[in-house]
């Protein structure tokens, strides 16, 4: 059964073409997601098979520009079909996250950003040869931030370090919590260009397509969390790795550019979390109607207790998905103080949300809900570790919000 719109096209007035999107988003993952996703769950192992029909139904191009044969998906059409994405399985939603933003940062977004005509030129051209790759070949890139320290959230310099070097770059270091790692066709990672004449800054960053199978290229560690255990996020590390300078994703310097002029960039991993709150309300919908697959026809909703706590679910939904949808709505560059604190706020209120949401519906389902047999357990799991994560904690959040309410820019207490 194909559920109804997360975001109904009407009431939340999408686009025509966000509203074809989604529909289509929802029948894929009916068809295609959600039958899987107890499998990679249960295996803790990277969901390919959901990545060769996404190649096949041309989802890994969603924001790859139309004249370079994508579906050209802005920003905001991107985050409602990740969310019905991460409805159906969120290991899917949130890998799929990083290999699109490899595409949706080299695509619109630096299409926002400052640079000369050369350089823009230069640009497009080697993106075109990246999205050809996504599209005919069906590659897949990852997004490795994390190194253990301050960098992923923006206070330091990244520890991986890119030298140059005739043709290219050599670059040695390493990235932990590295979704689709040894499934990745390209790491899409951020180094730090080595230079001798100076100290490590932020704005030294580049971003570069590592291939998979380079020398020096290896995947190290275990994978066995408690949840999200599909994406696979293994340990990265890259000694002496020659990454050819046509394989930059962005020319240098604009990535610190767009870090501080599209902020919003940095809200890609929450849709799958708004799709794992919605997962867990209708979960509970379905069973206290004695409607959900594979328990009793027994109805429960009589109870006051239980309707009680379903109001109480539907409030914190409707709340999430309004602060969320007006924050990815605002997505743009140069936003105003105002909106970059919304964004804050969105990400902190779906990502506690989205847990809170399912803990109150195993609660009000009782103890069958806690069986890995139906979905609920796993949405519970996945859905704690977004808080986690890098750049947008759920604490820095907190800290951004607090600090920005109180201080403008530049000010300082004696």
């Amino acid at each position: 059964m194909i559920p109804a719109p997360i975001f109904a096209p009407e009431a939340f007035r999408l686009t025509p073409s966000e509203a074809d999107l989604t529909a289509r988003a929802r029948d894929f993952s009916a068809r295609i997601l959600a039958p899987r996703a107890p499998r990679w769950d249960l295996e803790a192992s990277f969901p390919a098979d959901n990545y060769a029909d996404m190649h096949r139904e041309g989802w890994l191009g969603i924001c790859i520009p139309r004249e370079d044969g994508g579906m050209g998906a802005d920003f905001r059409a991107y985050c409602l079909v990740a969310a019905e994405f991460g409805r159906a399985c969120g290991a899917t939603a949130l890998t799929w996250n990083m290999h699109v933003c490899s595409t949706l940062w080299s695509g619109m977004l630096t299409d926002d950003l400052e640079m000369d005509a050369a350089t823009r030129a230069t640009h497009r051209a080697r993106r075109s040869a990246h999205y050809a790759g996504i599209l005919g070949q069906g590659l897949v890139y990852s997004q490795p931030f994390s190194e253990g320290g301050a960098a992923a959230a923006g206070g330091v310099a990244f520890g991986t370090t890119a030298r140059r070097v005739p043709g290219g770059f050599l670059v040695n270091g390493r990235k932990i919590f590295a979704s689709l790692s040894g499934h990745a066709d390209r790491y899409g990672i951020l180094p730090t260009e080595a230079r001798e004449s100076q100290n490590a800054s932020r704005r030294d960053t580049l971003y570069l397509a590592v291939p998979a199978d380079a020398p020096g290229v290896s995947v190290t560690g275990d994978w066995d969390p408690l949840g999200m255990r599909g994406t696979v996020s293994r340990t990265l590390v890259f000694q002496d790795v020659f990454v050819a300078e046509v394989a930059a994703l962005m020319p240098a310097g604009l990535y610190f550019q767009a870090a501080r002029r599209w902020p919003h960039m940095f809200l890609t991993l929450s849709p799958t979390y708004m799709g794992l709150a919605q997962a867990a309300y209708d979960f509970c919908i379905r069973y206290l109607r004695g409607e959900e697959p594979g328990t009793p026809p027994v109805k429960r909703r009589q109870y006051p207790t239980k309707q009680i706590a379903v109001a109480q679910m539907h409030v914190m939904l409707e709340q999430t998905k309004a602060i969320w949808f007006q924050a990815v709505t605002e997505a743009g560059p140069d936003p105003s103080k105002e909106q970059v604190m919304r964004a804050y706020a969105a990400q902190y209120s779906v990502m506690e949300n989205a847990h809170a949401i399912a803990a109150l519906a195993i609660r009000t389902c009782g103890g069958q809900a806690m069986l890995k047999s139906l979905p609920l357990e796993r949405i519970f799991r996945d859905s704690r570790c977004g808080a986690l994560m890098l750049p947008w904690t759920a604490e820095l959040c907190l800290d951004r919000l607090g600090r920005d309410a109180l201080y403008e820019h530049g000010e300082t207490d004696p």
